[in-house]
């Protein structure tokens, strides 16, 4: 019971972001502290668990609509999330480090839930969900990630052809900008590529990154109406800090890997040892399961609930959450990090 009942500390990071625009002050930080304190804090002390669902239980488990529940019920959260803040700041009154604080935790809910389940949610196969997923991007600003990741990603990932897969040596400020970029791009280039092959216009109502930019400035003109045009600011600083989280987790979880070129010009097939995994329970929990990333890349369309650990993907030396903190300071990460990817790469060889 515990196995399933155990997702809905995932809640805990949205509820810390509510409280902390309700009791303002220091708490203002809320999500924050739970995403980057406590949670790499009780990790160094909880133990990893590596076990697998049992084939037999997987089918059942794959089909239970609880865990397609514990992700629908983000959107209502996310968005109510959204509106109290902005109502908040609109009201006045607070302190420049409350506004801050505020824009940080609401930003990593953002992140965790407008892109990290909607990443869950657009691999699913019903047009619904993935209305949803996009739903949920669109807090963030960055729909396009529903085109770049399912087409792009999936098929470049762990080769220099792919932006969001990490290079050897590269600094986490330095991949931002490769990422944020070349995936923006990739995702024009994707649709136009589709749109070609049907003999349709590139530039029309067809093209989904012309709808998805529409969408989005509605977005942000409605949110000028509501509460004022300078809360237009405030809505695009959480959508930043929300995809750059995102692209934080894409650094960490590719970082230096890479698939080798054949002969026939084509690269290898992506395999476990193409991603960086974690074990530790509690990034497990918050993530839905997203740092058993290797089985994510395997079989795409697999529910986050039965993914699998391999024994011979590579395991990171702390949790995700940990590994972000760690990125931060680009010469402790390559020190922590490069010789791990060099170990592999003989390995390897």
């Amino acid at each position: 019971m515990w196995r399933d009942i155990k997702y809905l500390i995932a809640y805990i990071a949205p509820a810390a972001a509510f409280l902390g625009i309700c009791w303002q002050g220091p708490w203002s930080f809320g999500s924050m502290y739970v995403g980057f304190v406590l949670i790499p804090f009780l990790e160094f002390f909880t133990p990893r668990s590596a076990e697998n669902i049992s084939p037999e239980e997987e089918p059942e488990r794959a089909a239970s609509p609880f865990f397609d529940l514990l992700l629908y019920a983000n959107i209502p959260i996310l968005y109510g999330l959204l509106f109290y803040y902005f109502n908040t700041l609109a009201a006045g009154g607070l302190e420049t480090y409350e506004a801050v604080g505020m824009t940080l935790s609401v930003g990593l809910i953002v992140g965790t839930i407008g892109i990290n389940v909607a990443h869950e949610l657009g691999h699913r196969s019903t047009r619904q969900e993935q209305l949803l997923a996009k739903v949920l991007l669109l807090s963030a600003l960055y729909t396009h990630f529903f085109i770049e990741h399912n087409r792009g990603h999936h098929r470049n990932v762990a080769t220099d052809e792919d932006p969001a897969s990490a290079r050897l040596g590269e600094s986490l400020y330095a991949f931002w900008m490769r990422s944020v970029s070349g995936g923006y791009r990739n995702a024009w280039a994707l649709e136009r590529e589709r749109l070609e092959k049907l003999g349709n216009a590139v530039w029309s109502w067809e093209n989904e990154m012309v709808r998805f930019t529409a969408y989005q400035a509605l977005y942000l003109l409605a949110i000028g109406l509501l509460w004022g045009w300078y809360m237009i600011g405030y809505a695009l600083a959480v959508a930043a800090i929300g995809f750059l989280m995102l692209e934080s987790v894409n650094y960490i979880e590719h970082y230096g890997l890479r698939r080798r070129k054949m002969p026939n010009g084509r690269y290898e097939r992506v395999s476990p040892c193409h991603s960086w995994n974690s074990d530790h329970e509690l990034g497990r929990i918050f993530l839905y399961e997203l740092t058993r990333h290797s089985d994510h890349h395997y079989k795409a369309t697999r529910k986050y609930q039965v993914l699998r650990h391999f024994d011979d993907s590579p395991q990171l030396p702390m949790g995700y959450p940990a590994a972000i903190l760690l990125s931060l300071v680009p010469p402790a990460w390559f020190k922590v990090m490069n010789k791990r990817v060099e170990e592999l790469q003989k390995a390897g060889a």
